[in-house]
């Protein structure tokens, strides 16, 4: 899969290469353009270039959380 392929507000995790190695983004794809692409992490906005991604693919929402137990 390609990220061009993906639409705007899917759920990604994305590797991509920086100095010294790889590194993933895992959130959502908030924009997408010839050079780079946006995605939003629970840390913030992750601006990648396209031409430092190894892998994209979409991933499933987060599962719920469970309340808080009571003991």
């Amino acid at each position: 899969m390609t990220l061009p392929d993906v639409p705007v507000g899917t759920r990604v995790v994305v590797r991509y290469r920086i100095e010294g190695g790889f590194t993933d983004a895992l959130g959502y794809l908030r924009s997408r353009d010839d050079a780079e692409c946006t995605v939003e992490t629970k840390r913030g906005l992750a601006t990648i270039r396209l031409a430092d991604i190894v892998l994209a693919k979409t991933v499933p929402p987060p599962p719920a959380r469970r309340p808080a137990s009571s003991i």
